[in-house]
């Protein structure tokens, strides 16, 4: 009987450098490249029910399962694809063809991917199917990191670079394959999806409100106790706020803050944001606004066209605090930041002000460009001649804004 391999598919898209393979190809007669759109993906988030993949990852995600068929279909291969969870297909497809000997995938690390990982192994078990997995989420392999157990990691991240720079190396890049083994017969390579069977409307990023979530805050306060989210990785507990009106003004880019507006405008607008600005509203939204961090992290999850669990979620407790910065206070000035990384107003410009440009006139040339990064005056500028547009929020509702912006504290390290 000839063998058939099965490579699922996750967070690997791609031919290139992706050993499993390399590892098909050697041990089987017939490979089975299979994405599967899985409908978890596409449920809301945890705490706050937003959607938890959104337009910009789902337009990326469709797109580059199209073009790795395309590239199989060039090799003598096609990239199987079914909506469902891949436990279930994989199982499916085990009992359907009677000759499938293994089913390979890379590994993951967070706790859905670990789960899917747990009942495959389950179902091939059961099946007498052996399951191979690789390695290929980092740089450099965990296999050659020069600590032989987690308890003799460092602490700190300099100390841990420095070690693995000097004792490790970057394995070689994996050719594409040239050719892969086909299809079994009689296998239908499946639709892929649109926007609407995945239940994304097409709507406006605006047009999305989180009411839903509303719903969702009594699990936060069980018993009458005060709302409090646990430390993350440090020993305290913290009181959040889940004011919707102040989150709504962040997520829209109408605080009255023209960096952070300018950050969270670019976000809505394409799915991206840079590390800088990341930095910044989520400080501003734990720090300035005290409101819970989780608010932020589902939010990013939810719009972040290069979403990633462990790097959204590991930079959201470090900005609150309850990460691992040993820094517990720490706090950006949002006008410094903006005349420190904007200072020609670019950001601004594209995100900010264009919109109002029409509105407003030649008031625009009146102004010296760092007045735009000062909350005062840049909110009356934005706001002047554009009676539609929602007022700011929150000049008037945090007096720490008014006293630091009075004080011109601009010394401030950060």
């Amino acid at each position: 009987m000839a063998r058939t391999v099965i490579c699922l598919l996750r967070n690997d898209l791609r031919l290139h450098d992706n050993e499993m393979f390399h590892w098909a190809q050697r041990n089987a007669e017939h490979i089975i490249p299979l994405y599967c759109f899985d409908p978890r993906h596409y449920l809301g988030t945890y705490h706050f029910n937003f959607p938890k993949t959104g337009p910009f990852r789902l337009r990326f995600l469709l797109d580059s399962v199209k073009d790795l068929r395309a590239t199989l279909k060039t090799l003598g291969s096609t990239l199987l694809v079914r909506q469902g969870k891949p436990e279930d297909v994989v199982a499916e497809l085990i009992k359907q063809l009677d000759s499938v000997t293994a089913v390979v995938f890379h590994e993951e690390v967070a706790s859905e991917e670990r789960s899917v990982e747990k009942k495959l192994s389950e179902i091939c078990c059961q099946n007498k199917v052996k399951v191979q997995t690789f390695w290929g989420s980092s740089l450099y392999h965990r296999d050659d990191l020069p600590f032989s157990h987690i308890g003799g990691l460092p602490d700190v991240y300099t100390q841990f670079r420095k070690a693995v720079e000097a004792q490790s190396r970057v394995r070689p890049v994996l050719p594409s394959p040239e050719q892969l083994k086909p299809l079994p017969s009689g296998l239908e390579e499946g639709t892929i999806p649109t926007f609407k069977s995945l239940g994304q409307t097409g709507l406006h990023w605006a047009a999305f409100h989180p009411g839903t979530s509303m719903s969702r805050l009594k699990y936060m306060k069980p018993s009458g106790q005060p709302t409090r989210a646990r430390t993350g990785l440090q020993d305290k507990c913290v009181p959040w706020k889940a004011d919707m009106k102040m989150f709504n003004a962040w997520k829209e880019g109408r605080t009255g803050v023209p960096f952070v507006d300018a950050n969270m405008r670019e976000l809505a607008l394409t799915g991206f944001m840079s590390n800088r600005g990341r930095q910044n509203v989520a400080s501003f939204l734990t720090k300035d606004l005290g409101l819970d961090w989780r608010l932020g992290a589902e939010w990013f999850e939810y719009l972040l066209v290069d979403h990633d669990v462990c790097s959204n979620y590991g930079n959201w407790l470090y900005s609150a605090g309850i990460g691992n910065d040993p820094r517990e206070d720490r706090k950006f000035n949002m006008i410094k930041q903006g005349l420190d990384y904007d200072n020609n107003v670019s950001l601004l410009f594209k995100f900010n002000v264009q919109k109002v440009m029409n509105a407003a006139g030649s008031c625009i040339f009146k102004m010296s460009f760092c007045c735009l990064h000062d909350v005062w005056d840049a909110t009356v500028f934005f706001l002047e001649g554009v009676s539609n547009n929602p007022s700011a929020v929150v000049i008037g509702q945090y007096s720490q804004w008014e006293e630091r912006l009075c004080k011109k504290n601009l010394s401030s390290p950060v």
